[in-house]
């Protein structure tokens, strides 16, 4: 009889269960320092993006959430798990660009979920950073994780109202510069201030 093939299986299942146990160990050594890290560069920021950062943190959970019970499909978890970190990406940009704790309402689609956000969608290739389409979003530029998406800034309901003002002024011949209303031909006069008695 050959013991040979009977003594060789325990020995390379053993060798696989201590890979496996030295890959679980070196995870876990590792995982808290990853957590450590991403808190330290939340450090850097003020109330209003960590707050964003965690919110987030929390839109992953739930997607992950839902991928362990098998809620969603592989091809979901992973176009929303790069709009997060898309998300993130330009957050940070924003912040750190600008040196304001002040993250606008932000919005990432792929080429395909652009009607999502528009009626007509802009063509890909007239899009400019910083340009407002339709007195609504301000283009930010794109974002590449695992996907390509394009990520818009909301504007605020101010910033709306002072570009459809400054859109019908336009529309009717006159601008405004410096409070001075101006028509068409050039001559300008300045509003008149209603004195309450």
């Amino acid at each position: 009889m050959n013991l040979m093939p009977i003594i060789k299986r325990p020995i390379t299942l053993h060798r696989r269960w201590l890979s496996f146990s030295v890959i679980v160990l070196g995870l876990l050594w590792v995982a808290p320092a990853i957590a450590q890290t991403g808190k330290a560069s939340d450090a850097e920021f003020g109330p209003v993006m960590r707050a964003y950062l965690g919110y987030l943190r929390n839109e992953q959970e739930v997607v992950d959430d839902r991928a362990s019970r098998r809620e969603i499909n592989v091809a979901y978890y992973r176009r929303n798990s790069s709009r997060i970190r898309a998300l993130r990406q330009m957050a940070i940009r924003i912040v750190r660009d600008s040196g304001n704790d002040y993250i606008p309402e932000l919005e990432a689609v792929t080429r395909d979920e652009m009607r999502n956000l528009f009626a007509k969608p802009p063509g890909i290739g007239s899009l400019q950073v910083n340009r407002v389409i339709n007195n609504t979003f301000r283009f930010l530029g794109v974002e590449r994780a695992g996907e390509v998406f394009y990520l818009f800034a909301r504007l605020d309901p101010y910033e709306q109202a002072e570009l459809m003002q400054k859109t019908t002024l336009e529309q009717h011949g006159t601008s405004t510069s410096g409070g001075v209303l101006h028509n068409a031909n050039g001559t300008g006069s300045r509003p008149r201030r209603v004195i309450s008695p």
